[in-house]
């Protein structure tokens, strides 16, 4: 598994360069790194729900998934959104995007606001599950998160949240695209709703909440999830980067296979046991990024801007988890 990253790594840009030469292989280097940079903190939040599933499941995550990330929601699923927002046929736009990716980037920039509301709203869900959990002991952000913590009480309360922040959100755009945000955004909460129902179905009705889960399957449907959140940003700024399909999966796709080695590290070196507030810097990278998404349906955010934001706060919590190291070792 060390080595396959590489492998792919090797093959892809070698296919980027037969493709459209050095421009083209500088351009997919160029995508993986971004997509390492956006996903850091999918990495890590991956490998604490990883590490609560039986062997069988995380292999599947580690097969299956990486086909699913790669095809299913690199080139699939925009092809999807850009045939449902365009109202056009699924193969025409499969066509479109391989004959005519200028016309197609333009599809999938028009929808934005759409996707934007979708993975917005699913990755501040993502975040409120884990901050307003009441039975999180672990604080990285002292009295914030303590007081995000006792907020766990009231029911549903980061589906209420989430709904609200959605309210206001669609307040602040044009009146022609708030139908379409409030669509794409319930559709976000409902999904999110929908696999934590499904860890309930599976027998463990609170694994959802702490965003991990012993149940392979669902455990399983909702890493698929998260990462389609995180991918969809990615494939948007990617097409500032080259409108050439074939060469933003190759970039892409590379990344996503360094993600899914990154997760596997995690999960066998123990990283996250070791360093206790790692989860939490991750977490933070992931409501840093829902705000982000949504503000960028007004506002453009560079692509840089939000990498950094990502790496930072994984920086920060990876050295806070040192010095409590350091100091539970002195004492």
């Amino acid at each position: 598994m060390k080595t396959l990253p590489w492998i792919i790594a090797a093959v892809g840009l070698l296919a980027a360069f037969a493709r459209g030469g050095s421009a083209a292989l500088v351009v997919a280097a160029l995508l993986s790194v971004m997509e390492v940079s956006l996903s850091f903190d999918n990495a890590v939040v991956n490998a604490a729900v990883l590490r609560r599933m039986d062997s069988k499941w995380q292999q599947r995550f580690l097969t299956w998934g990486i086909l699913i990330a790669v095809v299913g929601m690199r080139l699939v699923f925009p092809i999807l959104i850009v045939a449902i927002a365009a109202g056009l046929g699924v193969m025409q736009v499969a066509v479109m995007a391989v004959d005519d990716p200028a016309r197609y980037a333009v599809h999938l920039k028009e929808a934005h606001t759409g996707i934007a509301a979708f993975g917005g709203l699913f990755l501040l869900l993502v975040f409120l599950g884990f901050v307003c959990d009441e039975m999180k002991e672990v604080h990285w952000i002292g009295w914030v998160e303590r007081k995000l913590a006792s907020l766990g009480r009231l029911e549903a309360v980061e589906v209420a949240v989430s709904l609200v922040v959605l309210l206001l959100v669609q307040f602040a755009l044009p009146e022609n695209e708030r139908l379409t945000v409030m669509i794409a955004g319930v559709a976000g909460v409902a999904t999110f709703v929908a696999v934590k129902g499904f860890a309930g179905l599976c027998g463990d009705p609170d694994a959802a909440v702490g965003m991990a889960t012993r149940t392979g399957a669902a455990g399983f449907l909702y890493l698929e999830v998260l990462d389609a959140s995180f991918s969809l940003d990615g494939v948007i700024g990617a097409f500032a980067i080259t409108t050439d399909i074939v060469v933003i999966m190759i970039g892409l796709a590379i990344g996503a296979m360094f993600v899914r080695s990154m997760t596997v590290y995690l999960v066998r070196q123990g990283t996250l046991e070791e360093y206790r507030y790692l989860e939490h810097g991750a977490h933070w990278g992931i409501g840093a990024l829902a705000a982000i998404m949504l503000v960028s349906m007004r506002v453009d955010v560079p692509e840089v801007v939000t990498g950094l934001i990502g790496v930072s706060l994984i920086g920060l919590s990876l050295l806070s988890s040192i010095r409590h190291r350091r100091r539970a070792h002195a004492g």
